[in-house]
């Protein structure tokens, strides 16, 4: 659905995006990921056809969007970190307007306005002025204008941020109820705990290069990654435990480990059984969830570490 090709973008003095390329599939929630800095908005901002790159192509449904901007707007929509919205309108006359600003026909207008507030959920607040929502409902609002068009691509630059913990979750929920009615989302953040929710896959940028893009998602069913830990250190843990059956890739010290292990939940107790067998003082034996945090790290560390081969 969304192509991005060889992408260039340059600011006076700096290159924000350099030979960006990526491919994004249908239903797909993305997180776009990276450091201050790294052209996450740059790059939201190309896609959304209010910028133009250097060189390189954006398309959607296989049109370019700079030479058919208008063709493409029809089918995404967009939010910035920093939007506004008229404090003096009511919420439906924010989303009429809305409505209007989009081209849809008078006569669809209303019906438009109260599917998009259904959608999130702001329905009862539709006779309210803008300046009296709370900042979660603002920030729904402001998706609702994004929306009532009913693009097939949502587009959202930090779009919790500023949201108490309970705001975030409830958006994350939206943001699933998006997807399973159809829509594309790609939400750019840089703290990664609030994508853990409902991303399903993570395209890391760094200093305006794609680092990696890849699905989010558990391991292999067999494989799983344990943390062990000892009420007393035992010297050579790394070493006993590297040498058992069904476990590689053993990190830590003395007093606590993480390593990979492959094998079903019998296997496990066996494993578990051979550490106190050997008189070792497990107090903790636990599979590791593999979230957003430790994938993004896995992919910085690798580049670095292949950086510093070079």
């Amino acid at each position: 659905m969304i192509e991005v090709k060889d992408l260039v973008f340059e600011y006076p003095g700096t290159r924000a995006l350099n030979g960006v390329s990526f491919q994004i599939k249908p239903g797909n929630i993305t997180a776009l990921v990276g450091p201050n800095g790294a052209g996450k908005t740059t790059l939201l901002r190309c896609m959304a056809a209010l910028e133009v790159p250097l060189s390189g192509e954006v398309r959607i449904d296989g049109e370019n969007i700079h030479e058919y901007p208008r063709a493409c707007h029809r089918k995404l929509g967009y939010l910035s970190d920093f939007f506004g919205l008229y404090d003096e309108l009511t919420v439906r006359q924010c989303l009429l307007h809305a409505a209007a600003s989009h081209g849809i026909q008078a006569d669809e207008q209303l019906r438009v306005t109260e599917q998009a507030a259904a959608r999130l959920g702001i329905v009862d607040r539709l006779g309210m002025q803008a300046g009296e929502l709370s900042r979660g409902l603002r920030q729904r609002l402001a998706i609702a204008q994004a929306v009532v068009h009913e693009p097939q691509i949502l587009m959202l630059d930090e779009p919790a941020s500023g949201l108490d913990p309970e705001a975030r979750h409830s958006l994350a929920e939206l943001f699933l109820a998006l997807r399973d009615q159809g829509m594309t989302l790609v939400v750019s953040s840089h703290i990664l705990s609030e994508l853990d929710e409902y991303s399903t896959d993570m395209l890391i940028l760094r200093e305006g290069r794609i680092l990696s893009h890849d699905p989010i998602e558990p391991p292999a069913e067999a494989t799983v990654r344990l943390r062990v830990s000892l009420t007393e250190p035992c010297r050579g843990l790394q070493a006993l435990l590297s040498g058992l059956s069904g476990v590689s890739a053993v990190e830590g010290d003395e007093r606590s480990v993480v390593l990979s292990f492959n094998g079903d939940a019998a296997a496990r107790h066996h494993l578990l059984k051979s550490l106190l067998d050997q008189g070792l003082q497990v107090c903790a034996f636990a599979e590791q969830q593999r979230n957003m945090q430790s994938a993004y790290l896995e992919s910085v560390h690798g580049q670095d570490s292949q950086e510093g081969v070079r």
